[in-house]
């Protein structure tokens, strides 16, 4: 016999209602329409595998069944409960944040650039003294 846990996602899954359909709809729509991409993705790979065969009947219809049933899950992800919570408040959050502007994040891009571009030298100098240093001393042969 099943959980309790996992007789309620199951049921959740066969179900066709929406959960709290006007909250959080955009990170809903996007969690949903990213896992069919993959799908999609997923199918597409799957339509070329040689294993399949010539059969076109195979090589459509099975990725086209696998399309059609992750579309379903991911339909049906986004409306159970907990998750559909965690969506609706991730989407609360992202609204609270402050986002900056051009100007800031080219010099904010700038900074992290130029650290990483400074870091780089200093560690390739690093590396190359403690290099030159161990096989002038003979710890190192070349």
């Amino acid at each position: 016999m099943a959980k309790p846990e996992v007789a309620g996602v199951l049921n959740e899954l066969r179900s066709v209602s929406l959960y709290k359909r006007n909250q959080g709809r955009m990170a809903r729509q996007l969690t949903a329409g990213t896992i069919i991409v993959v799908a999609l993705v997923g199918a597409y790979i799957m339509s070329h595998l040689p294993s399949l065969g010539s059969n076109q009947v195979a090589r459509m219809g099975i990725p086209l069944a696998f399309v059609a049933a992750i579309a379903w899950l991911a339909f049906r992800l986004v409306n159970i409960p907990k998750f559909a919570e965690f969506l609706i408040s991730v989407e609360a959050e992202m609204a609270k944040v402050s986002w900056p502007g051009r100007q800031e994040l080219t010099r904010a891009t700038s900074v992290v650039i130029g650290s990483m571009v400074f870091l780089t030298l200093v560690l390739f100098l690093f590396d190359a003294f403690w290099a030159w240093l161990l096989t002038a001393l003979g710890f190192v042969l070349t």
